[in-house]
């Protein structure tokens, strides 16, 4: 790992209607709109829709690497991330996050030391604990088929 700080950096460009072009140094475009919510299209990626999506994709990173370090067999870790957007305060922001993670492991495998391992990803997600909002986990651990 390098050494902190580390700088991230994406930029957005748009006209007066269309889709917003989302880019990164090196990466491909991702092309956003607003969602359906706020009358967007639907059908290509939004700000909101992003959000929960780092905050799962961030959940799973910080597992597999926390599972590494603990020498933790999985066969698979599906999640995903429900985000409430409401008035709160006078501006319109996301006010609660839920993650819903499914571990998979061999049977026989240790569930506690799962469980305990998706407790700690939720705690140690750099990308959840920058952000505003009540979170909570519901996680279970399952055979693997």
């Amino acid at each position: 790992m390098h050494p902190y700080p580390h700088l991230y950096t994406a930029s957005a460009a748009a006209g007066p209607s269309g889709s917003v072009a989302v880019t990164s140094p090196g990466l491909p475009e991702i092309a956003t709109a607003p969602p359906p919510e706020f009358d967007g299209p639907g059908d290509v990626w939004s700000p909101e829709v992003l959000l929960c999506a780092s905050l799962a994709d961030c959940f799973i990173l910080t597992f597999r690497a926390l599972a590494k370090a603990s020498k933790f067999e999985w066969a698979g870790l599906e999640c995903r991330v429900d985000g409430v957007l409401e008035k709160a305060e006078g501006v319109t922001r996301f006010t609660q996050y839920t993650t819903y993670a499914t571990l998979k492991v061999a049977p026989g495998s240790d569930i506690a030391k799962g469980r305990t391992l998706l407790e700690r990803a939720e705690h140690y997600c750099l990308v959840s604990n920058s952000v505003n909002g009540t979170r909570s986990l519901a996680a279970e651990v399952v055979p693997a088929a």
